[in-house]
């Protein structure tokens, strides 16, 4: 059984991340990643916070494979699969293409991982190494134990940092060529990264998830634009779970101090597994009238059944989950529902349609003249006395 099928919830049921809204910031593989997380009852908000921009047409990018055609590396470092492909792409509609894979069936060449090893064989190559980890620093770390002192080593950029690799490396002495394939540039269409932040702020989305380092600085680049910085660091310091697919894609939320969760496999399913285990261990659970109330997203789970209920009724909901069993007024309850006003009957209104949604009318408990309150079970009152 694949990793894939791994993860297929039991189509009778509520998937795992049923009930959560989900942001997904990619630009390449957002589809797949969007699906992934669909199958699993998510719902997806899309917004591409960069774009890819290829440098086929770009002085750098042609200086610099005229450079290595011109005078060998010793070693070359692919380190996307993108990437390389393109690289060869561009050199072939410049006439060099032949050239430049003859330059590198005569040097030391090194692959990231998998996917950059299928692109070296796919162009006629063989790589000669390439690590277990898919990590640059386990890169880094063979090329300073072989000693790179007088060596001449060109390293194929992919537009996200390499913290402190090609510095390490001249330290110790190499000369480093970079190789620019492409750059990272802001969206052309700002609207669905604005209605992304938007949601971040607002406790919208339940997570969000980053799949490169370029893309979590733009989203912070655009927040700060827009006044929104401190707002968003708030978000996702405690209610909205940033997932990074690895840790140089968390650098740029980790340098202004917010914690990411990140799987232990650079991948985007072992992502959206993870989110699968985080965010329903987030969602409060609690005994209300002999059922089972599980709190999440945008939606409840009632005993396993998923009912969708209307923002305005999981504001409500939130605030009388926050002391369940206890009665909390009118007035407070209507200052939890935006744009609400002074008048109470608003109150009543959205918890009628609550309770219609929810489908056990008992789970919540009219209290003449003073509010409302969970149907806490009784067994349950010790748990939550203090809460």
């Amino acid at each position: 059984m694949d990793e894939e099928q791994q993860q297929r919830p039991d189509p009778g049921r509520p998937g795992p991340l049923a009930g959560f809204t989900v942001g997904v910031t990619a630009a390449r593989r957002a589809d797949e990643l969007g699906a992934l997380l669909q199958r699993r009852g998510a719902v997806v908000l899309h917004a591409p916070a960069l774009r890819i921009v290829p440098l086929a047409d770009d002085g750098e990018l042609l200086a610099a494979t005229k450079e290595i055609i011109d005078q060998a590396p010793d070693i070359v470092v692919a380190t996307t699969a993108i990437g390389f492909r393109g690289w060869v792409e561009a050199a072939d509609g410049w006439g060099f293409g032949e050239e430049l894979l003859q330059r590198l069936r005569d040097v030391q060449l090194l692959a990231r991982g998998p996917k950059v090893k299928g692109a070296i064989r796919a162009a006629g190559l063989t790589e000669e190494w390439s690590p277990s980890s898919e990590s640059m620093a386990e890169v880094l770390d063979r090329l300073l134990e072989e000693g790179v002192d007088g060596r001449r080593i060109a390293v194929q950029l992919h537009g996200e940092p390499l913290p402190g690799f090609v510095e390490s490396l001249r330290a110790a002495g190499a000369e480093v060529v970079p190789v620019p394939v492409y750059r990272w540039m802001p969206p052309e269409d700002l609207g669905p990264v604005d209605r992304l932040l938007d949601a971040v702020v607002s406790r919208s989305v339940d997570a969000i998830t980053f799949t490169s380092a370029p893309a979590a600085a733009s989203l912070v680049s655009r927040a700060e634009h827009r006044g929104l910085l401190g707002d968003l660091l708030a978000a996702l310091g405690h209610d909205v779970v940033p997932a990074c697919v690895g840790p140089v894609t968390a650098l740029p939320l980790q340098a202004l101090g917010v914690d990411t969760v990140q799987p232990e496999r650079f991948r985007l399913g072992p992502l959206v597994q993870l989110l699968c285990q985080e965010l329903p261990s987030r969602a409060r659970a609690l005994p209300i009238a002999g059922h089972r109330l599980e709190i999440r997203g945008h939606a409840v789970l009632v005993d396993g059944e998923l009912k969708p209920v209307p923002p305005a009724g999981m504001s409500l909901l939130r605030v009388l989950s926050r002391r369940p069993g206890w009665v909390v007024a009118r007035a407070e309850l209507l200052r939890a529902l935006p744009g609400a006003g002074r008048d109470e009957h608003a109150v009543e209104t959205a918890m009628a349609r609550l309770r219609t949604a929810l489908g056990a009318p008992k789970l919540i408990q009219t209290v003449v003249k003073r509010g409302y309150r969970l149907a806490l079970d009784p067994a349950a009152d010790a748990k939550y006395a203090d809460v």
